[in-house]
């Protein structure tokens, strides 16, 4: 992949194509110039717009760039020396600068401000135009703000009026507005914007840049996570003051907060421009594995909203198993892969489910080789998409004899488990979601393709979420659920058949909405943030984790749940902590409780 786009796009949602026009992307604003000569010029306007889309970041790396997965109770990261690790089992204080974005975000913010403020400056660019580019600029700073609410919690929100870079530390040093002040301020930056923004993209160029559907998807995302309880009436919070005594998170639970999520997610699933992928057999049949593993390898396809251009190594390089060139680095949870459903739709809790774990199957499938563990078998679409397991077959046949798929061994001494060397899963499972079979390693080739970061099944599962808390008699909540597991190709809630019955009240239908949730969206980056905002991390992100026996030499020695890490969880760690360095620089920063 083209070096400069990497470098200099970063985050900016392009389409990869041969015919996409990508001048908009390969610009790179000449530092050499000085800040007023910016907006003189379309083309170093135009550059300085690129650099506040690249604040956007990947999502893909969860060992250095993005450590949100990999702190989740989803997925492991094998290697010991690096923070995610360290994180996990607890050494962790307010001086930990390990994914710290706090400044990355504000410095977003501020040049989306400047841009803002001094565009129409511009005599090359048409009025109408230099409208589009202040909503994008707008929407960016409602995103960056958000992101930083997603990890931090109430943050500052800066003036519209630039501080000066000269600027006393009593002039700079203001105080974190409340949670619920920043999110109805992101709500109505979001909301301004929408009007200059274009439905879909005008041409190939502008594939990427933000759009009305983009905007109407992230406030729905932002609504949900207000209304939960982690800042929706949570009286741990009541200690959480700035300076002057203000409490930062309402006391009081608000359900209409809800209804807003609600009615967000539904605008824009109204909005009708996007529909779920599905790929269909020559009789019109959806096939659901094709479908879930493609609407991340397809680009632009009818579900993405939102997605960016990234190089892709980590899922392919981390998620492939060490025989066909992978690190086995990314090792899904055993709390993971006991949330995939079976085949028959139930849960494996279920006693009607059919779930065994006892035994081998003399199967031979698209999916696993005779000898693999009935734990294995006969489970649902999703899970064959997202978990490389003992005896499983790999994606594409590669390194296959004879034009047969290769059969990953996990157990100690196979051909992808504990070895000498350090590319191998703890968990004794992969992470192949992600991977796309047309990649080769060892000679990294890996495939070109956007990395999706906002579709249409979140905001399905947005919208029913909200709508249960708020209404949980509405028929929506079964309905859209439902599209998401047809999809899934697995049996919907109250079908004819009577094969699953539809939840019985609230409480019931919230555990099966977070475990859709939980399932449909794996590796998508939001684990980390549902677990938090649910407030029930302190039962999922701490404690034994397990995995297979990794040290078993046989498969019927490694198919025995085994803990390979013991997590550390502190109530604090549901919001992040703000350097040191930061609170240095603004004497009314209040640091996060418990920090």
């Amino acid at each position: 992949m083209n070096t400069k786009i990497k470098t200099y796009i970063g985050l900016l949602l392009i389409l990869i194509s041969s015919s996409c026009d990508k001048d908009f992307f390969d610009q790179v604003p000449d530092d050499r110039l000085q800040i007023g000569d910016i907006f003189k010029r379309r083309t170093t306007t135009e550059q300085y717009l690129a650099n506040i889309y690249n604040r956007i970041r990947t999502q893909m790396d969860w060992r250095f760039d993005n450590s949100f997965e990999s702190l989740s109770d989803d997925i492991d990261v094998t290697y010991n020396d690096m923070a995610p690790f360290q994180l996990n089992i607890g050494n962790w204080d307010r001086n930990t600068s390990a994914f710290n974005r706090w400044g990355h975000y504000y410095q977003g913010i501020r040049s989306a401000t400047f841009f803002i403020q001094n565009v129409d400056l511009n005599p090359e660019v048409p009025d109408a135009e230099k409208t589009k580019w202040k909503a994008e600029a707008r929407f960016l700073r409602a995103y960056f703000y958000a992101n930083l609410m997603m990890q931090y919690g109430p943050v500052i929100l800066m003036p519209e009026e630039l501080l000066a870079p000269d600027a006393t530390i009593e002039e700079i040093s203001l105080p974190r507005n409340t949670y619920d002040e920043c999110v109805e301020y992101v709500v109505s930056e979001i909301n301004t914007a929408i009007p200059d923004l274009p439905m879909t993209p005008v041409n190939t160029r502008e594939w990427g840049r933000i759009n009305r559907g983009m905007a109407l998807a992230f406030k729905s995302r932002v609504l949900l996570y207000a209304a939960s309880p982690l800042f929706n009436g949570n009286t741990d919070y009541a200690d959480f003051k700035n300076l002057d005594g203000t409490v930062l998170v309402n006391q009081q639970y608000d359900a209409n907060k809800w209804k807003l999520a609600a009615d967000a997610a539904k605008d824009m699933i109204d909005f009708g421009q996007y529909s779920l992928y599905m790929e269909r057999d020559a009789g019109g049949a959806i096939m659901p594995y094709e479908s879930l593993k493609n609407v991340h390898l397809t680009d632009w396809n009818s579900e993405v909203i939102m997605a960016r251009v990234s190089d892709n190594f980590g899922p392919d390089k981390m998620g492939s198993p060490r025989n066909v060139g992978g690190w086995s680095a990314f090792g899904p949870t055993q709390q993971l892969v006991d949330a995939f459903f079976m085949s028959n739709g139930r849960p494996i809790t279920d006693p009607a489910s059919g779930y065994s774990e006892t035994g081998t199957t003399a199967q031979d499938t698209r999916y696993y080789a005779p000898g693999t563990s009935n734990m294995y078998v006969g489970r649902e679409p999703r899970f064959y998409v997202a978990i490389t397991f003992n005896l499983s077959k790999w994606i594409n046949n590669d390194r296959g004899s004879n034009n047969q798929p290769v059969t990953i061994q996990m157990y100690s001494g196979g051909n992808s488990g504990l070895y000498n060397g350090r590319n191998y899963s703890r968990t004794g499972y992969g992470a192949r979601k992600l991977v796309h079979p047309s990649s080769t390693l060892e000679p990294d080739r890996i495939q070109g393709r956007l990395e999706v970061q906002l579709r249409l099944a979140e905001v399905y599962l947005n919208y029913v979420e909200a709508l249960n808390e708020y209404d949980s008699e509405h028929p929506d909540i079964v309905k859209y659920l439902n599209m998401i597991r047809e999809r899934a190709g697995i049996p919907q809630y109250g079908s004819e058949d009577g094969m699953v019955p539809v939840p019985g009240d609230r409480d019931a239908m919230r555990r099966a909405i977070q475990q859709e949730r939980r399932v449909e969206l794996c590796f998508e980056n939001l684990r980390y943030f549902d677990t938090h905002r649910w407030k029930i991390a302190a039962q999922t992100d701490g404690g034994d984790f397990y995995g297979m026996n990794i040290e078993a030499t046989t498969s019927a020695g490694f198919h025995q749940r085994t803990v390979f890490e013991t997590r550390q969880w502190k109530d604090k760690q549901y919001l992040w902590n703000i350097v040191q360095d930061e609170l240095n620089k603004n004497r009314n920063l209040v640091e996060n409780p418990g920090w």
